[in-house]
């Protein structure tokens, strides 16, 4: 699940403070992480709990990218993608059906069946930017998740050429999938971060919530700059972060394009919106929504948030900030104690 074609969180700075053991006796208090590399990105688990679950953790996440990942030629959404139905496992329904439930959140802003004209701009798998406009126009007839179903634990296409890609919220569910697997084996205290998205449960070190610190990108004239932009306390909460300013190609026009590919267009996103950080319920659904907002002008963007009730932050391309009440809510002030990273 390469991130280099799709909006899929942009190097939030993760900063936890922990007493972290790798294997030996360890006290109730202790946190162990375990950390490693899968789908071309960093993932890192911090729990406090006795057991050894690197072995665990790693069987998961192996999982979900036999079930999801759109570069393994072996996987689940690969054979999907070859056939007209094809019978599907548990993950693929989970995901399915979240991406779904958000293409009809955001008003088909969100869509997992956008492969096609990713690999058309240059942002799939090879690489080679081929698009023009009669060629986009001719791809889009077999685009939009609504031309599939689910029948008899079979996904159906109704065209062949339809295909997945669910970059955009795999390492969400990824995320999701091994916080369920530290709850079964009596884990409390969680986070779970895989290039960016992050899933947490109950309490870091601190005894209030896990702390992260949000990226600030700056731009500059050649190169992008970071500081951070805040520091947010949340527990029992998914966050992702997405954003473009990464990951573009410079067409023959001298233009700049994103790698957010709107699913109403069927071309490269051209918006006010930097960067995107959402919360929800799970580490799924913010990043399918953070993905989502990517693709809208913040107005747009501003009148979903309000509708869902979730906190999100926007950054705009002017640099100025925006969040929403519950967003604000959580950014921990420097003069607060539990401030301190």
């Amino acid at each position: 699940m390469k991130k280099s074609y799709l909006c899929l969180g942009f190097c939030m700075l993760l900063a936890i403070v922990v007493s972290c053991t790798r294997g030996g006796n360890m006290r109730d208090g202790d946190y162990r992480k375990v950390h490693g590399m899968i789908w071309n990105t960093v993932y890192n688990v911090t729990y406090r709990g006795p057991e050894e679950l690197e072995d665990s953790v790693l069987a998961v996440l192996q999982r979900v990218g036999g079930s999801l990942n759109v570069f393994d030629d072996n996987s689940l959404v690969s054979r999907v993608n070859r056939q007209v139905s094809t019978p599907v496992d548990a993950n693929f329904v989970k995901v399915y059906e979240a991406s779904a439930r958000v293409n009809g959140l955001t008003d088909g802003a969100f869509d997992p069946t956008l492969s096609p004209l990713i690999t058309a701009w240059g942002f799939g798998k090879g690489h080679r930017p081929t698009a023009d406009t009669a060629r986009i126009d001719s791809v889009m007839r077999y685009v939009g998740i609504g031309r599939t179903r689910m029948e008899h634990g079979c996904l159906v296409k109704d065209d062949a050429r339809v295909q997945f890609n669910f970059s955009a919220i795999a390492k969400g569910f990824g995320c999701d999938a091994v916080g369920e697997m530290l709850e079964r084996n009596g884990v409390r205290d969680w986070l779970v971060e895989i290039g960016g998205e992050i899933a947490a449960r109950g309490n870091g070190p601190s005894g209030k919530g896990w702390r992260v610190s949000v990226d600030k990108p700056l731009l500059q004239r050649d190169t992008v700059a970071h500081e951070s932009e805040c520091v947010v306390a949340f527990t029992d909460m998914g966050m992702a972060t997405s954003g473009n300013y990464r990951n573009f190609h410079t067409g023959k026009d001298g233009k700049s394009y994103g790698h957010t590919i709107s699913a109403r267009t069927g071309r490269p996103v051209l918006t006010d919106v930097l960067s995107a950080t959402v919360l929800a319920p799970t580490a799924m659904e913010a990043d399918a929504l953070a993905t989502s907002l990517m693709s809208m002008q913040s107005a747009e963007g501003r009148s979903l948030t309000s509708k869902l009730n979730l906190p999100v932050m926007l950054i705009l391309s002017d640099s100025t900030v925006w969040m929403s009440d519950k967003f604000r809510q959580l950014i921990l002030t420097a003069d607060d104690p539990n401030a301190a990273l």
